[in-house]
């Protein structure tokens, strides 16, 4: 089915409103906090108060007397019942050879605690007043031990873990070092830069939630959850820590509002409430509440890097040295590892024919929430670092932002990088000529005198960022560490009435997949959307899928839903040229109709689907009855969109605050399936990627270990007036190697806006004399940095 123009199909492209809409605006939707069973109980966490501290005794006494109370565990119960601790889904090995250093992940602390929020106990009771209450009596008496929370004092820090005494987890490296080593020595400039990627918490509007269950009569379980990915989820809980048949679980993931990634992971939660069901013959419910979220969620980015950039005296890129300290946190979360190596270091060559690269991580464990992908997912950090870099050089070699990186775009395809990865195609040059076109460039002029007549700064800074989606393929991924495939399923089930169920591996949590995969098959069957229904999110209906994360949703469980297309099309035409008397090669179906090549004998898509079912008309010794497929589908690489961004931003310098006046994004995701849905997932990003380069930080302080910014009143999160109307502009460059030439969407704002945000204040900043400035560029930040640069 190769030859079909996927992008010219009906409603291809087209702004479909969201099918999925309705329920969630009328209070439909069922979220995992919204399922009540019978005789549920509620779970409370005891959390540990230190980041770092040795448990001497567990006292359960009075809590277990408080009102309510079903049950209580800890650590101790944990180990008696010889239940194993949480896996990591990625392994690196390290430069030396040695596999990366993976201590124990208790799903309740076992004899020590590392963090603060670290879980101690779980309390179950008949109503969630008295599981909190009761969890306010069980006495813990700790001794607390030396902290560390910066990454940069790890390696001087107490131990967190006996397999790790300087809490070093592993080195890691890909490029020629002594290559770029080379190149620099004969270098005409060399531009150096050294910046800290900040921390973030996720914060999806719907906090975790979890439900587990247990049925005596059959020995099976079931897990309600808020998660991303429920077959990878149950796969990592059975086969790794409780040590159950998998088809003695069930995991169902229903309406999941948000995700960001902190919805990826197997997380102790849900691990405990699973494991404490059958102990209790009970159903228990946790639900997190926001203040547990900043604790316990997996953080995001966390890096402190220095590079260096060789250009001969044209600007041209001539080799990249990177050196990225990567704070993994207390534990090693499902695919931490993979985020500052993988998913990081492969993407440094960014748009650019920089011929020698060499990238080396070193990842430290803290007394810190554990770090793991946040939307991006390394992407971001890449990003960052070399958008950050190049506009740097701009400025070092008095080139405009936007030329020196016309001077060193690829422009040839496939374009093998030096750092792993292959780009199939890309357009980078109208990119940049639809974003400086977009952004009226040739009027910044005018509007920064514009802003200085009001005593403003005005700047404008420039990202041009690519990033890989789709996390493929299986085998290269598997010989790179990760411990499970990263394949996708789709089947597609044509009903005797012509209408359609498709199940899928993907999980939607605001993606809108119930309208874009409705519109993909649609399009291949020529019948309407609402006759198609989209099935996902639990394990006892769907076949075994990857989930959702890493943008590749469309390209990886599209493009399985496809294949799963070709087969009902393949054994279609058999019964439409049996029904039209017909060779099976001699049948075209195009728009819902099978016809006879050089007739005018044809056959609706209707008509065969009842045949299917009600086989009056064919011999079924020569075919069987049913139109039901089943597909799988592991990419041959990853997808490759890129794009170009331009900020505006206005500076007063007197407060130091940071207004962003206008941005637009260009971006080339291929083939688009509905436009209005790629409109909504880029605003997403960008304001969360605005959000994390003018407001949002994790801060832990140093010398306590406690999280400073442990909510709202702290933590500032970007509301809609710190972000401006966006200008979106499209350039489409189909991917090569998969059947819809899609590529993904869904990270792409937040990867591409933060440097061009900050750039553009450094714009602004330059005259005052600043040179540099880490996100977030609060008000009291870049006020001081126009202080220091007065001084």
């Amino acid at each position: 089915m190769g030859a079909i123009d996927f992008a010219k199909l009906p409603h291809i492209g087209e702004p479909l409103r969201r099918k999925e809409d309705y329920r969630f605006l009328t209070g439909a939707g069922q979220y995992t906090d919204d399922i009540q069973l019978a005789g549920m109980k509620y779970a409370v966490f005891v959390r540990s108060p230190h980041p770092h501290a040795n448990i001497r005794s567990v006292n359960k006494t009075a809590a277990l007397a408080a009102p309510g109370v079903v049950g209580i565990f800890d650590g101790q119960d944990v180990a008696a019942d010889k239940v194993a601790g949480l896996p990591c889904g990625w392994l690196i090995t390290s430069t030396d050879g040695q596999p990366m250093k993976e201590p124990p992940h208790p799903f309740l602390a076992q004899g020590k605690v590392r963090y603060v929020g670290d879980h101690v106990a779980i309390v179950v009771a008949d109503t969630l007043e008295n599981a909190k209450n009761a969890a306010e009596l069980v006495e813990v008496d700790y001794e607390p031990l030396p902290a560390v929370v910066d990454v940069r004092d790890a390696p001087k820090g107490t131990a967190l873990h006996d397999i790790a005494p300087d809490n070093h987890c592993y080195k890691w490296a890909i490029g020629d070092k002594a290559a770029v080593d080379a190149t620099f020595a004969g270098a005409a400039h060399v531009t150096k830069i050294d910046l800290v990627n900040n921390r973030l918490a996720p914060n999806p509007i719907e906090p975790r939630a979890a439900i587990g269950a247990y049925n005596r009569a059959n020995d099976e379980y079931t897990l309600y959850v808020a998660n991303q990915n429920p077959h990878v989820e149950r796969l990592l809980m059975t086969a790794f820590v409780l040590g159950l048949p998998e088809h003695k679980v069930r995991v169902i993931a229903p309406d999941v509002g948000g995700g960001f990634g902190a919805k990826i992971f197997l997380y102790a939660e849900d691990v405990a409430v699973t494991w404490a069901a059958k102990k209790l013959n009970t159903a228990i419910k946790w639900t997190c509440e926001r203040s547990e979220a900043f604790l316990c969620d997996a953080h995001g980015r966390d890096h402190v890097t220095h590079a260096e950039l060789a250009m001969d005296k044209d600007g041209k890129f001539l080799g990249f040295r990177v050196h990225t300290d990567a704070n993994l946190g207390a534990y090693l979360s499902t695919f931490s590892t993979a985020v500052p190596t993988i998913l990081y270091a492969t993407l440094l060559a960014g748009q650019y024919t920089t011929p020698q690269i060499y990238v080396e991580v070193d990842a430290w464990f803290t007394n810190t929430s554990p770090v793991d992908a946040y939307r991006g997912a390394g992407r971001p950090e890449a990003t960052y670092l070399l958008e950050r870099i190049v506009s740097r050089a701009a400025w070092d070699m008095k080139l405009s932002q936007d030329e020196i990186r016309r001077r060193n775009f690829i422009t040839q395809f496939p374009y093998q990088t030096p750092v792993a990865l292959q780009y199939d195609t890309g357009d980078f040059h109208a990119c940049m000529d639809k974003a400086n076109e977009l952004a009226d460039v040739a009027g910044f002029a005018k509007r920064r005198e514009a802003s200085k007549a009001k005593g403003l700064l005005r700047g404008i800074g420039y990202s041009s960022y690519i990033e890989a989606c789709g996390l493929a393929p299986s085998n290269i991924a598997g010989a790179l560490g990760a411990r499970a495939g990263l394949f996708e399923c789709g089947e597609v089930r044509v009903h005797p009435t012509g209408s359609v169920t498709v199940f899928t591996g993907s999980h939607s949590h605001g993606q809108g997949h119930e309208t874009t995969f409705a519109q993909v098959v649609a399009s291949r069957l020529g019948i309407d959307p609402a006759q198609v229904d989209i099935v996902h999110g639990d394990t006892g209906r769907v076949p075994f899928g990857m989930g959702t994360y890493g943008s590749r949703s469309i390209s990886v469980g599209g493009a399985a839903i496809m294949r799963a297309l070709d087969k009902i099309e393949a054994k279609a035409k058999k019964i439409a040229a049996h029904l039209l008397e017909a060779s099976d090669a001699d049948i075209d179906f195009a728009n819902g109709e099978f016809t006879v090549k050089g007739t005018d004998k044809k056959i609706a898509f209707g008509q065969v689907a009842l045949t299917a079912y009600v086989p009056h008309n064919y011999p079924l010794d020569k075919l069987e009855p049913g139109l039901n497929e089943t597909a799988f589908y592991d990419p041959t690489n990853f997808t490759f969109p890129g794009g170009t961004y331009i900020a505006e931003v206005e500076v007063n310098p007197e407060t130091g605050e940071t207004r962003v006046d206008r941005f637009t994004a260009v971006d080339d995701f291929g083939t688009i399936i509905n436009p209005m849905i790629v409109e909504g997932q880029v605003h997403g990003g960008l304001v969360q990627g605005i959000g994390q380069a003018l407001l949002e930080h994790c801060v832990y302080d140093r010398e306590t270990g406690q999280l400073v910014t442990g909510s709202f009143m702290d933590y500032a999160m970007p509301r809609a007036d710190d972000v401006p109307s966006f200008t979106l502009g499209h350039v489409c460059t189909p991917c090569t190697t998969n059947p819809l030439g899609t590529k993904g969407c869904g990270e792409a704002g937040a990867i591409g806006s933060p440097p061009a945000v900050i750039n553009a204040v450094l714009d602004a900043l330059a005259p005052l004399g600043v040179k540099d400035i880490d996100m977030p560029a609060s008000p009291s930040r870049v006020w001081q940095a126009i202080q220091s640069a007065k001084q």
